[in-house]
C-alpha cells in the first residue's frame, strides 16, 4: 500500500495521497527478513492513431489555430517539444499562469498568459481562433469560458488523461497519452502550416509597453509595473521567483518576462495564499545554485512568516519582497470591480524590517523607487534570508481593468 501511495502521488495528476494505517498494524513488529518491494515508475500509454490523424486534419484545415499550454506541459518536461511543434507549424502559444515559462517570452510564437480576471491581450487571439489546441491544460487552471464564451470553438485536447467535463470545453478530438509522443504522431501528418501575421506581434507589443512604461516610472509608492520591471532586472533567466496569490500574482503573471519553465511559479489551482515563502524554501533546496525570490503581499506574508525561522535555522538563503499596501489588495480590487466599494479589507502592519531582524534575518525598507533594484541585487547576493518591504501604489489596479474593459482590437 505504501508503494501504491507513492506511485499514485507521482502519476498524473500528481498530488497528495492519504494512507491510513490501522492501530493493530501500527503495533506489529517487523522482522529483519522483510525486503522492500520494487517501485514502479509512472508511465502512460501511447497516442491513438485515429485521434492523432483527426487532430492533424483539424490543424491542417484551421485558419487561426492557437495553442493553449497548461501546467501539464511543464510537469511532463515537454516545453522543448511544444516550442518545436509551434515553430514548425507557425502556431501562436498562450500559457496559463501555472505554465508560464513553458515557452520563452523571447519566442516569437509566445502570446503571453491567459487567466486574468478580465479580457486581456492574449484573449483576443482566442476570440478570432477557429481551433484551440489544448496541451497539458486542466480546468482548475482557469475557466475555459474565458476563451470560449460562445462555446463554438473546435478543441483538440492533448494530455495524459481525459478532459474534465465543461460546457465551454468539449473537445472535438481527445488524445489521452504522453504529450511528447502525441506531438510526434501529429506533427508529420499536418499538411499545412498556419500563416504568421502581425496580429500576434501586436499582442506581444502591448504587454511590452506596460513594462517599458513601468521601468521609466519613478513615482512613490512604486507602481506594480515598476516593481515587476526591477524584479526582472535583478533575476537571471534561470533564477526562480514565486509569486503569491493576490494582486501580486496578477501583475507578475501578466508582465513578468519568463524565459524557462518553473522559473515563475504560481499556485493557481486552489490559489493558496502564503505558499511563496515555504515554496521558496523548497525551491532553494531543489536548486541551491539559483537565486530564489518570494514575491508576496503583506497579507499573505503575515500568514506564515514564522517560516523565516525555519529557513535561518536550516541555512536556506532567499529573499522575500513584500508589496506593502496595508490591505488584502486583490479582494479590495474585486470588491471595487463587482460592488463599486470595499470594506473590511484593511489592516495594520508591524515594522517589517524590525520583524525580520527579530528572527536574525536582514530587513530593508524601500523609501524611493530608485532604491528597489540595488536593494534586490544586494539581498539576492547575500547568503541569508532577507525581507524587503516595498510600498506599492495599487491605484493602478483599477486603471488596468478600466483600460482593458475599453480595449478593442480588429480581428
Amino acid at each position: 500500500m505504501i508503494r501504491k501511495a507513492f506511485y499514485l502521488a507521482q502519476a498524473e495528476r500528481p498530488g497528495a495521497v492519504y494512507l491510513a494505517i490501522p492501530e493493530d498494524v501500527e503495533a506489529e513488529e517487523i522482522g529483519n527478513e522483510i525486503t522492500p518491494l520494487i517501485a514502479r515508475s509512472p508511465h502512460s500509454s501511447g497516442p491513438d492513431l485515429s485521434q492523432a490523424e483527426a487532430a492533424a486534419e483539424l490543424i491542417s484545415k484551421a485558419r487561426y489555430p492557437v495553442i493553449l499550454a497548461g501546467h501539464g506541459v511543464v510537469r511532463n518536461q515537454a516545453s522543448d517539444a511544444l516550442c518545436d511543434f509551434a515553430g514548425h507549424l507557425n502556431l501562436p502559444i498562450a500559457t496559463t499562469f501555472m505554465a508560464k515559462g513553458a515557452i520563452s517570452d523571447r519566442n516569437a510564437n509566445s502570446l503571453g498568459v491567459v487567466g486574468f480576471m478580465q479580457h486581456d491581450y492574449a484573449n483576443f487571439a482566442f476570440d478570432r481562433a477557429d481551433l484551440i489546441i489544448s496541451i497539458g491544460y486542466e480546468l482548475q487552471e482557469f475557466a475555459p469560458k474565458r476563451i470560449n464564451p460562445q462555446m463554438d470553438k473546435k478543441i483538440i485536447h492533448i494530455h495524459r488523461f481525459a478532459a474534465d467535463v465543461d460546457a465551454a470545453y468539449q473537445p472535438s478530438v481527445s488524445i489521452e497519452a504522453d504529450i511528447i509522443a502525441s506531438r510526434n504522431m501529429i506533427w508529420p501528418r499536418v499538411t499545412r502550416a498556419a500563416k504568421l501575421d502581425s496580429f500576434q506581434d501586436h499582442i506581444r507589443s502591448l504587454s511590452s509597453k506596460e513594462i517599458e512604461n513601468g521601468d521609466a516610472d519613478f513615482s512613490f509608492p512604486l507602481k506594480p509595473q515598476r516593481i515587476v520591471a526591477d524584479i526582472r532586472s535583478a533575476m537571471a533567466d534561470e533564477d526562480i521567483v514565486l509569486a503569491d496569490t493576490g494582486a501580486t500574482k496578477m501583475w507578475m503573471a501578466r508582465i513578468y518576462r519568463t524565459y524557462a519553465p518553473l522559473t515563475c511559479i504560481f499556485s493557481n489551482g486552489l490559489s493558496t495564499m502564503a505558499f511563496a515563502l515555504p515554496g521558496a524554501i523548497g525551491a532553494k533546496l531543489a536548486f541551491p545554485d539559483r537565486k530564489v525570490l518570494a514575491v508576496m503581499g503583506d497579507g499573505s506574508f503575515l500568514m506564515n512568516s514564522q517560516e523565516i525561522e525555519t529557513a535561518l535555522r536550516e541555512r536556506i538563503s532567499f529573499v522575500v519582497l513584500v508589496w506593502v499596501d496595508n490591505s488584502y489588495g486583490l479582494i479590495k480590487w474585486k470588491m471595487d470591480l463587482e460592488l463599486g466599494q470595499h470594506n473590511s479589507v484593511d489592516f495594520r502592519n508591524p515594522d517589517l524590517v524590525a520583524y525580520a531582524q527579530s528572527f536574525g534575518a536582514k530587513g530593508y525598507q524601500i523609501r524611493a523607487a530608485s532604491e528597489l533594484l540595488p536593494t534586490l541585487q544586494k539581498a539576492l547576493n547575500d547568503d541569508t534570508v532577507s525581507i524587503i518591504a516595498c510600498p506599492v501604489d495599487y491605484s493602478e489596479n483599477k486603471r488596468l481593468t478600466d483600460r482593458l474593459g475599453k480595449f478593442t482590437m480588429p480581428l
